[in-house]
């Protein structure tokens, strides 16, 4: 359900959506509704268009969890791993994708074992397609960086942040752990964050760089593609917390 009104509400599909319903309107004279419907499907798509709305309500969900380096993040038991790649781990979200400047979740998890913050990697997230799980995937590439297999936990059944959190809490219950570094995109730290707290934990969150920011040249006021293109993952975030917080998962 949450799927299709993600789907519904991107602002090219729902544009396209209004302003065809507006022309029905047309063909049946009602003139009123017809220049609502298609005024409001062109505002809506003119609105996420512009950088100051990511800004403004990617920002907020972005800077609920202030980014911390992991040289000064405090220790804990474990890093848990949320499966993602919001905005391809590009660096800045109104930037091209470059391989030499993402960062990945497993980059800022990589970072806080090597520097001593928790002796256990706990990675989060089942196999959207193909037979290779993205835990297992992110397991590969870790080892390949040196982390020994002991040190990683997989949890590979996960397909939503409900359920990241649901097998996690079963593996840290199997280990005896409950401090944990929470790892995930900064969009998505508020509600990976709200959901390990309903079950009683308090993470300590250690969310990537913060991808929102307007880099230089960008005017916040005039449209942009990569405003638009991104504009789901924030419309994703905002409609999961108030389903979230509906059904009492946070």
């Amino acid at each position: 359900m949450k799927s299709y009104l993600i789907s519904l509400i991107i602002p090219l599909n729902l544009c396209i959506f209004l302003v065809i319903l507006g022309v029905l309107f047309a063909i049946f004279k009602r003139k009123l509704l017809s220049f609502l419907s298609i005024m409001a499907g062109l505002s809506w798509l003119l609105l996420w268009s512009l950088p100051v709305t990511s800004l403004m309500l990617g920002g907020y969900l972005e800077n609920r969890y202030r980014y911390t380096p992991p040289a000064i993040s405090p220790t804990a038991e474990a890093i848990v791993v949320f499966g993602g790649n919001t905005a391809n781990n590009r660096a800045n979200w109104f930037g091209l994708y470059s391989k030499q400047t993402r960062h990945a979740r497993i980059d800022t998890a990589d970072d806080l074992f090597f520097m001593g913050k928790a002796p256990k990697i706990i990675l989060s997230g089942a196999a959207l397609e193909g037979n290779v799980s993205e835990a297992q995937g992110m397991a590969m590439q870790l080892r390949n960086r040196g982390i020994p297999k002991e040190s990683l936990l997989i949890e590979n059944q996960s397909t939503t942040t409900r359920e990241n959190a649901f097998f996690v809490d079963k593996l840290l219950k199997q280990e005896g752990i409950t401090k944990i570094l929470l790892v995930t995109s900064a969009l998505h730290m508020p509600r990976s964050m709200a959901v390990m707290q309903n079950l009683g934990y308090q993470p300590i969150p250690a969310p990537n760089p913060p991808q929102i920011v307007l880099p230089p040249g960008l005017h916040p006021f005039l449209p942009n593609t990569r405003a638009l293109e991104g504009s789901r993952s924030i419309i994703k975030e905002y409609i999961g917390l108030v389903t979230y917080y509906i059904r009492g998962w946070i």
